[in-house]
């Protein structure tokens, strides 16, 4: 399975990283930024994207449109990671296409569970 992880804190991605590679046979790579996401987006295929929302360039709403868009990753399940926690966050994450929304702090678990959710849920990539 390969899981693009797409955060701007470095820190973020390194405990994600971590946690996937504990829990998942699994090849991670990490993008900074939506606009690096989007770079790396059409070099490979990926069976799930995990995103922040507040990032500098390209947001994680931003980047949920764009997947979403995508002949390549259209369906593919986009798990949100984020300190915004309202539920009006939470529904449009939704609405635009994210498969689950986890807020900051989360606990490895939590993870765990969103990804194993998503990839057997609709859309899921077989």
């Amino acid at each position: 399975m390969k899981i693009l992880v797409v955060d701007d804190s470095r820190a973020m991605r390194a405990y994600v990283r971590g946690v996937l590679l504990g829990s998942f046979d699994c090849t991670v790579v990490e993008a900074s930024s939506g606009f690096e996401a989007i770079r790396l987006l059409p070099r490979d295929l990926y069976d799930i994207v995990i995103t922040d929302i507040n990032m500098p360039d390209i947001n994680g709403l931003e980047l949920i449109r764009l997947v979403r868009k995508s002949d390549r990753h259209g369906r593919v399940p986009i798990v949100i990671i984020s300190t915004l926690s309202s539920d009006d966050d939470h529904e449009r994450a939704l609405a635009l296409g994210a498969t689950s929304y986890l807020d900051k702090p989360f606990a490895p678990a939590d993870i765990v569970r969103a990804i194993d959710s998503a990839l057997a849920g609709p859309g899921a990539p077989s």
